[in-house]
């Protein structure tokens, strides 16, 4: 019959650690119950865009996890969630698993895939809702071994363009036509007014009335209207719109024209629009073709480029950040040579995003206001976590 005295030094010690080690991990859980572990708890969350290719626009994500303990919570019993909606569309989402904290304050970097599909579904909401858009990020970390699940402060951002002003005049500009039998202007554009009309992923209608003055002592005819509308340079919009109107002499009349935006086109949109750090031309060109017949010049097309409108973003707050980060180069450190650097315009038409969006260890909610910026894109996309970096 042997007993622990018919043991060596070294295996009655590795035996007596390996004891004390079972009962401390069997009983973590109880003493978090009692109060002698402290919980892990989500400090802060921080996003900016990286990387952004035809299909996927990387976030890179920073969760501070606050652990009070004097130990490092291992034994992969932890995993992070993480989700980014924009007015409810799931945008990304992923999960890691087998994360381990140290004690104190540690920051875990890691990439979750937004899905470019994903912006159509989001354009239709945000032109629905007045063009304005809740930007919400939630993550959470959960522990196995305590069996507890941490949130993370709520991060949101109120998101508000102008779009639909970039096609709005309000000042008289006179439409002139290269034809030596007709002084100039031949016609001229009192203002502009444009709406909003029906937008679903297939397309977006902007409903517009111009109001022409005929400055000429007999009658001018607008014999066709078309237009091209361009984002970033990429076309997302082209036809003929409105009708044979005349416009009597000396008399103002509303010219009535649906254009339209092709929504599906507007992921093509979204990359440009990342990959030059959140910044974006929209341009409309107008073709109007008049019948000058009875000054001798007959048919005359007339191109008008008169709306155009910079819109600019900061979708996480992060862009303008010290480190560099958080524009959309596709070496993800957020440098793209031919974009704006962020630090916003006074120019006209320039539209500026500002504002931080910082969670609180509190873990209530932080809301930081955009206004204005701007942004798009259906259905449920799920992102994995390609894993820490």
């Amino acid at each position: 019959m042997s007993d622990a005295r018919g043991l060596g030094p070294t295996a009655a010690t590795a035996k007596a650690i390996a004891a004390v080690l079972v009962v401390l991990v069997g009983s973590v859980g109880g003493a978090f119950a009692l109060g002698l572990v402290g919980a892990p708890s989500v400090v802060g969350v921080e996003n900016r865009f990286g990387a952004v290719t035809e299909s996927t626009s990387q976030i890179e994500t920073e969760l501070t996890v606050h652990n009070p303990n004097p130990v490092g919570v291992q034994l992969g019993g932890m995993t992070i969630d993480y989700s980014v909606r924009m007015n409810e569309v799931l945008m990304a989402q992923g999960t890691k698993e087998g994360v381990a904290v140290e004690t104190g304050n540690s920051t875990l970097p890691f990439r979750t895939g937004m899905n470019n599909s994903q912006i159509p579904a989001w354009w239709v909401s945000h032109v629905s809702n007045d063009e304005h858009t809740t930007l919400r990020v939630d993550a959470s970390v959960h522990s196995s071994l305590l069996g507890r699940t941490f949130g993370a402060p709520k991060v949101t951002r109120e998101v508000n363009t102008s779009v639909i002003s970039a096609f709005r005049t309000e000042e008289a500009r006179p439409i002139e036509a290269d034809a030596a039998a007709v002084t100039n202007p031949v016609m001229v554009l009192n203002r502009t007014e444009a709406s909003w009309g029906t937008v679903d992923e297939e397309t977006t209608e902007i409903r517009m009335t111009l109001h022409l003055y005929n400055p000429k002592p007999y009658p001018v005819t607008l014999s066709s209207l078309g237009y091209d509308i361009t984002m970033n340079d990429i076309g997302v919009g082209e036809g003929e719109a409105g009708r044979t109107t005349t416009i009597p002499p000396g008399e103002t009349v509303p010219v009535r024209a649906t254009t339209h935006i092709d929504t599906g086109t507007l992921d093509e949109w979204w990359v440009s629009h990342l990959e030059r750090n959140q910044v974006t031309d929209l341009r409309m060109e107008l073709f109007l073709t008049f019948d000058l017949s009875a000054a001798g010049a007959g048919e005359r097309r007339i191109e008008l480029d008169e709306f155009n409108r910079t819109v600019e973003t900061d979708l996480f707050g992060t862009k303008n950040a010290s480190d560099g980060s958080g524009g959309a180069g596709e070496d993800g450190s957020g440098s793209s040579g031919d974009g704006d650097d962020g630090g916003g315009s006074d120019a006209p038409g320039t539209e500026t995003s500002t504002g931080t969006a910082t969670a609180t260890p509190s873990g209530g909610e932080s809301t930081a206001t955009a206004t204005p910026t701007a942004t798009p894109g259906g259905g449920t996309s799920t992102a994995t976590d390609d894993g820490l970096l």
